[in-house]
C-alpha cells in the first residue's frame, strides 16, 4: 500500500503508542510527516527513525488542549510544506477512576479539551487547506465513543463528543471532496494507559491492563491506515467492537454488563 506516498500528513499524539506506530508505517510509504506531541525529545527521536525510512519530517511540539498551539501546528505545516493532505487527530488522554472516587474534577475538563476540543480546533484550522487538496480527516476516537464504560466517564464523554462532531462535519463536507474517517479502537497496548488519570488526577504510572491480551499499537495502526486509504466512514479494530453498536440497540443492558466484565477482566 502506497496511498500516502508524498502526502503531507499532520499527526498528533505522534510520540508514543498508536501515533508512533502510525508515523513509522507512514514513513515506510515515504509520506511527509508533521509530527506533533508535547515531548520534543521523543518527537525528535521518532523523526530521525522516520527520516531513515524515507520520510520528510517536521517536528512541532504541541499541546492540542490549547487552541493557539493547534493554530500554530497548522501554520507550521503550511509554512514548511505548503499544503495538508491528511489530518490524523490521534492525541488523547484517558482516566481510570469511578466518578465518586475522583478527587480532582478538573480531570474532566482536561479530557474534553485534549480529546474533543483539540481535534475540533485542529480540524477548523486545517479545513481550508484540506479543501484545497480534497484531503482526509482521520479521527482516532474509541469504542467508548459508542458505549459507556465504567471508570471512564470523562473519557467516554470526550469520545462521544468526537463522534458527534466528526459525524456532523462529514455531512458538512459533502461535495468538497474531504473525507472523514472515524476510528473506534478497542483496548490497545499504549502509553495512554500508563498516563491515564487516576482518582487523584495524577498519571497511574503503570498500565492497569493485561497487555498480553490486547491489540498492539502496530496492528491498530495498520487498520487505521487501511481505513484512511479507503476513505471509510468508520472502522473498528475488533469484531466485538463492530457487534456492540448493534447489540446495544436491541439489548442495551447486556452491553452494560459486557462493558463492566471487560474492565474487570483486563485489570
Amino acid at each position: 500500500m502506497a496511498e500516502f506516498t508524498g502526502k503531507v500528513v499532520v499527526l498528533t499524539g505522534a510520540s508514543e503508542g498508536i501515533g508512533r506506530a502510525l508515523a513509522l508505517q507512514l514513513a515506510g510509504q515515504q509520506a511527509t510527516l508533521v509530527l506533533a506531541a508535547r515531548d520534543r525529545a521523543r518527537l525528535s527521536d521518532l523523526a530521525a527513525l522516520c527520516d531513515r525510512r524515507g520520510a520528510q519530517t517536521l517536528v512541532v511540539p504541541t499541546d492540542v488542549g490549547e487552541e493557539p498551539q493547534c493554530a500554530a501546528l497548522v501554520a507550521a505545516a503550511l509554512g514548511q510544506f505548503g499544503r495538508i493532505d491528511v489530518l490524523i487527530a490521534n492525541a488523547g488522554l484517558s482516566m481510570w477512576s469511578q466518578l465518586d472516587e475522583l478527587e480532582d474534577p478538573q480531570v474532566l475538563e482536561r479530557l474534553m479539551r485534549v480529546n474533543y476540543l483539540g481535534a475540533a480546533w485542529l480540524s477548523w484550522h486545517a479545513l481550508p487547506a484540506l479543501k484545497q487538496t480534497r484531503g482526509r480527516i482521520v479521527a482516532v476516537s474509541s469504542l467508548t465513543g459508542l458505549v459507556g464504560v465504567p471508570t471512564r466517564t470523562g473519557y467516554c464523554a470526550s469520545k462521544h463528543a468526537m463522534m458527534g462532531f466528526f459525524e456532523s462535519l462529514r455531512i458538512e463536507l459533502l461535495g468538497h471532496g474531504v473525507s472523514v474517517t472515524l476510528i473506534a479502537p478497542d483496548f490497545v497496548v499504549s502509553e495512554i494507559q500508563r498516563r491515564a488519570a487516576g482518582p487523584d488526577g495524577r498519571p497511574l504510572g503503570t498500565s492497569p491492563m493485561q497487555e498480553a491480551r490486547i491489540m498492539t499499537a502496530e496492528a491498530c495502526a495498520r487498520i487505521i491506515l487501511r481505513a484512511a486509504a479507503a476513505r471509510r466512514r468508520l472502522a473498528f479494530t475488533s469484531t466485538r467492537g463492530s457487534l456492540l453498536r448493534w447489540v446495544k440497540l436491541v439489548v442495551p443492558g447486556l452491553v452494560d454488563r459486557m462493558a463492566a466484565r471487560a474492565i474487570r477482566r483486563r485489570h
